[in-house]
């Protein structure tokens, strides 16, 4: 009788056990390059920002710098628009008004919405339930069109329009901190830190919260590349900063009747530094999430 031995499947040999740890390593590395893309692109912009304010090729709120729709060249290399301003002066003056409004959005929705949401999730009762069908209440609209109301009710302007999408910004925080709240309030270091005579603030925010913002940093870099589209948008409408001043939404929609006519570059370079401003954000988010997943 011929008997065939067949090797246990079952059983992971030595040499895939002792790899795993660095296939792991490797599948990392695109994520992590990809942050450090973000954060380099990021880091650029926010240079070009702080440049702007004290110097730019041209006056970006002069017009007459040059002639009117002349392409782009060595003098002004992104261009002029139809009042002969400079384009590109235009895009960098732009910058410290777009990367500004989304920064400051960000940092008070993520301030006022992880208090809230932290609370909310650790009080519970009447207050969880009056804080969450508020939440409840913003979020039946569309961000940008909850946007676009609340703008035309108060009126357009930098603080404003840093005030409206930040409220539209904060359920989604709300939310997200409840939910870590709810989900370790309970875990055996929260009780010991009970336990030891600890007050019921302290627990939550020197024990609960530290150990909850993990997933929130990760969010907060994917939200500012959502903002960073709303508050152009807001611009290109109309309903951003002050009627004139530099912004890159205002800059798209005072060139987009040009661009049939084949002055491409008075739209074209401001979309584009919105399209990298906004995946930068994405990507250093992207990083931020998986590594705090791997953790």
């Amino acid at each position: 009788m011929n008997l065939t031995l067949t090797p246990n499947k079952s059983a992971a040999s030595p040499d895939t056990a002792a790899n795993a740890p660095r296939r792991r390593r490797l599948t990392r590395l695109p994520r992590r390059g990809s942050m450090a893309v973000g954060l380099v692109i990021v880091t650029v912009l926010l240079v070009v920002a702080v440049g702007s304010m004290f110097w730019t090729p041209y006056d970006p709120d002069a017009s007459g710098v040059g002639l009117p729709y002349q392409p782009p060249s060595a003098e002004h290399w992104f261009g002029t628009d139809r009042v002969g301003a400079d384009v590109f002066s235009r895009t960098m003056a732009a910058a410290a008004t777009d990367v500004g409004i989304t920064l400051a959005a960000v940092l008070i929705a993520l301030v006022v919405g992880t208090v809230v949401g932290a609370v909310s999730g650790f009080v519970g009762g009447a207050v969880d339930t009056v804080v969450m069908r508020f939440m409840e209440i913003l979020q039946a609209f569309p961000a940008l069109l909850l946007a676009m109301l609340m703008v035309a009710a108060v009126g357009p302007g930098t603080l404003n329009v840093i005030v409206v999408v930040s409220i539209v910004g904060i359920p989604n925080y709300v939310r997200l901190v409840r939910a870590e709240i709810l989900s370790k309030k309970h875990w055996q270091f929260a009780e010991a830190a009970r336990m030891v005579g600890n007050s019921r603030s302290r627990v939550l925010f020197r024990h609960l919260l530290p150990n909850s913002m993990t997933p929130v940093i990760g969010f907060s870099s994917v939200n500012a590349s959502w903002v960073a589209v709303i508050v152009a948008s807001l611009g290109f409408i109309g309903l951003g900063i002050e009627p004139g001043s530099a912004e890159w939404g205002s800059m798209i929609s005072r060139g987009q009747d040009s661009i049939l006519s084949g002055e491409w570059w008075i739209s074209t370079f401001p979309g584009i530094a919105i399209l990298v401003l906004s995946a930068a954000f994405y990507l250093i988010g992207d990083g931020l999430t998986e590594s705090g997943e791997q953790r």
